[in-house]
């Protein structure tokens, strides 16, 4: 019975060795990061999280990215612009759409480029988001323009855009 015990023992430790291996070797990251990659864009903090997430050394997980960004099969700048066109169809504003990319580890700098290149007529889309949720009639009283505003607020838009958007084509008193 020992020696199966032994044996049995053995066996793991030499698995363990292999996976130690296979967490600490840049090309299984970058296998296992284009995976990843083909099923959605990533900035560089969030797949190299995801890949420590998978078991991965820190060092491998560097080293990888870094070759996929290198290699442009990754880049933040492609998927800054994806995410705020995927935000933008849900609905949300710049501010909202700011602080997902922020906690996303992509750069402020990156961030206000992609949002100034976007081209959205953020006033506008204010407006078609409160009517898609209220309807085409303006609000009649301060309770519910109040509310219909906390809501434009909650999706991200900024004081003029919410003005914009529950006033009669962008004109409130």
């Amino acid at each position: 019975m020992s020696k199966s015990s032994s044996l049995h023992d053995e066996i793991k430790a030499l698995q363990a060795d292999g996976d130690e291996a296979r967490f600490a070797n840049p090309q299984e990251a970058r296998k296992k990061a284009m995976d990843y990659l083909a099923r959605r864009e990533y900035g560089q903090a969030e797949i190299k999280k995801k890949l420590a997430g998978a078991g991965f050394t820190r060092d491998a997980c560097e080293r990888a990215v870094d070759q996929l960004t290198a290699d442009g099969l990754q880049d933040d700048r492609r998927f800054a612009d994806s995410f705020v066109q995927s935000r933008v169809n849900k609905g949300k504003g710049p501010l909202r759409i700011q602080l997902e990319l922020s906690e996303r580890g992509i750069a402020a700098e990156l961030i206000n480029d992609t949002l100034d290149d976007s081209g959205v007529d953020w006033r506008e889309l204010a407006r078609a988001v409160r009517h898609k949720k209220f309807g085409g009639e303006l609000p009649r009283d301060f309770k519910e323009k109040a509310r219909q505003m906390r809501f434009l607020q909650y999706r991200g838009f900024g004081p003029d855009q919410i003005q914009a958007g529950v006033g009669a084509d962008g004109d409130l008193d």
